[in-house]
């Protein structure tokens, strides 16, 4: 790849206009120390010195996308609940449009709380129902879209599961998108893989590229597999299989399979790094790279987040430099 080229798509990521759809979930996180074992039971006892939150799920990669300098507009639910209004106002301030965010009363807001001691997880402990959300929040959340296709560059449908992205939802949803000429990014859970025919892109991990085609992955010819029956059964532009430390594979109609190793120089927490992947690889294409370009850059992007604890983001001046240090 010409590092160059790499870096103009970054300095042009403040012009692409990007719609994120998904669940939103409010990371938590106790950190503390452990200094002795419980008398209650073999667990550690944790002496918690300080909290901080996170955006997780969509919420996440709408963070990563405005730290990336893309101009981004949130669509999701949270509940009616001092959460959801927490995650809202650290959306705010981190240049998040949120006026696509409904209000649904009768669930919570996701949260899940992670206690860290000395660098490592102890326990986390999630808080949620991930139920499908109901038709009426469902059609709000399709009328928060039609009013805003228009002024969109670029679709990332974030599918972690929680009741938000359902198959009613995509049946609807994924149409709307091709039919106003959109590029389309999802993040996939197995559960939905009929419902992601016809979008640009998917960037599902190992286990989930497996279960979507169907193909035990074991070695690089199984991966290759998965890859090419992805790009057939779901008639899309491409499919990027993030590996964790082993990189990613880039799929793409009419190309060879195209191995990228990761760039990280020391891998502390992959939390998150799926997030980065999506959302530095959507704002790439959108911003004129090619999917093998736009693939470099998201793989440089996740490169730096795993050598963060904890759930991090990429700013674009360090992903440039990064990628410039080769």
């Amino acid at each position: 790849m010409d590092k160059k080229v790499l870096v103009s798509a970054i300095k042009n990521f403040h012009k692409v206009r990007v719609l994120v759809i998904g669940d939103l979930i409010f990371d938590k996180f106790l950190w503390g120390q452990v200094e002795r074992i419980s008398p209650e039971a073999p667990v550690p006892v944790v002496w918690v010195t300080s909290e901080s939150f996170m955006p997780g799920g969509a919420a996440n990669v709408a963070n990563n996308i405005a730290t990336l300098k893309g101009q981004v507009t949130l669509c999701g639910v949270t509940g009616d609940d001092d959460e959801g209004k927490t995650l809202r106002q650290q959306l705010e301030v981190r240049s998040v449009l949120t006026d696509g965010i409904i209000v649904d009363k009768a669930r919570p807001t996701t949260v899940k709380t992670r206690v860290i001691a000395h660098h490592q997880q102890v326990v986390r402990f999630d808080t949620e129902d991930v139920n499908p959300i109901s038709d009426p929040i469902g059609s709000q959340i399709l009328s928060v879209v039609e009013d805003r296709i228009a002024d969109t560059d670029v679709v990332v449908i974030e599918d972690y599961g929680k009741g938000v992205v359902n198959a009613p939802l995509l049946d609807r949803l994924v149409p709307l998108c091709v039919k106003n000429n959109k590029l389309i990014f999802v993040d996939p859970k197995i559960e939905n893989f009929h419902c992601y025919k016809g979008v640009t892109a998917i960037t599902p991990n190992r286990k989930e590229a497996g279960e979507g085609s169907n193909v035990r992955i074991k070695d690089k010819e199984g991966l290759y597999k998965a890859g090419r029956t992805l790009l057939e059964n779901l008639n899309c532009q491409a499919v990027l299989v993030t590996l964790g430390e082993d990189g990613m594979c880039l799929f793409e109609q009419g190309e060879g399979p195209v191995e990228i190793p990761t760039f990280a120089r020391e891998v502390f927490d992959v939390s998150g790094a799926g997030d980065t992947v999506i959302s530095a690889f959507a704002l790439a294409v959108g911003a004129g790279a090619s999917m093998t370009e736009a693939a470099h850059i998201a793989n440089y992007a996740a490169g730096l987040v795993v050598e963060k604890v904890g759930i991090s983001v990429a700013e674009s001046e360090e992903l440039m430099k990064r990628i410039l240090e080769g």
